[in-house]
C-alpha cells in the first residue's frame, strides 16, 4: 500500500508537471480543449441547431451565452490522475494500458456530460451554475476517476486469478 502511494504520488507529480510545459499545451492540451468544443458543439446541435463552437468556445448564435472550456474542465487532469493510479498499480502493462484507454473515454464522456450541462446552466442562473461547476461537477468528476479505477482493480484481480487457476491446473 505504500509502495502504491509513494508511486502514485511520484508519478501523478510527473505527469502534471509534463502537462504544464509548454510544448504538451500548444502540441496536446490546447488542441484537445478545441475538440472537446466541438464535440460537445455536435451533440448539442442534436437538441438546439443554434449551438457553435469556437476554439474552446461553447456558444448559442442567438443569445450569446457560452461556456469557454479552460484548464481544468477539458478533462485532462481527471485522466492524469486516473493514469497515476492505474500505472502505480501492480498489474501487467496490457491490463494497465486497457485501463487508461478505457478510463480516458468514460472520463471524457462524462466530461462532455458536464460541459452541456453546464453550458445549459449558464443561461439560467448564475449561482446555480456556479455551484455546479466549482462543486458538483468537480466532485462527480472525480468520482468517475475513483469508480473507473476502482472497476478496473476489480478486472485485474479477475485476471490474476484466471491466471493462478489455469497455472494450477497445468501443474
Amino acid at each position: 500500500m505504500v509502495r502504491f502511494f509513494i508511486l502514485f504520488v511520484v508519478i501523478l507529480v510527473t505527469l502534471f508537471t509534463v502537462e504544464l510545459t509548454h510544448p504538451v499545451q500548444n502540441a496536446i492540451v490546447l488542441p484537445w480543449t478545441g475538440l472537446l468544443a466541438k464535440v460537445s458543439a455536435a451533440v448539442l446541435v442534436f437538441f438546439d441547431g443554434d449551438v457553435i463552437s469556437h476554439g474552446k468556445v461553447l456558444q448559442h448564435s442567438i443569445t450569446g451565452v457560452g461556456v469557454s472550456i479552460e484548464a481544468g474542465c477539458n478533462g485532462i487532469e481527471a485522466c492524469l490522475i486516473l493514469t497515476a493510479a492505474v500505472l502505480a498499480y501492480p498489474a501487467s502493462w496490457q491490463m494497465r494500458m486497457t485501463g487508461i484507454g478505457l478510463g480516458f473515454v468514460a472520463i471524457q464522456v462524462v466530461n462532455v456530460v458536464r460541459i452541456i450541462v453546464l453550458f445549459y446552466l449558464a443561461g439560467q442562473s448564475e449561482a446555480v451554475f456556479r455551484f455546479a461547476h466549482l462543486y458538483l461537477w468537480q466532485a462527480l468528476i472525480m468520482l468517475d476517476v475513483l469508480v473507473v479505477w476502482l472497476l478496473w482493480v476489480r478486472q485485474v484481480a479477475r485476471h490474476e486469478a484466471r491466471i493462478e487457476v489455469a497455472g494450477a491446473q497445468a501443474a
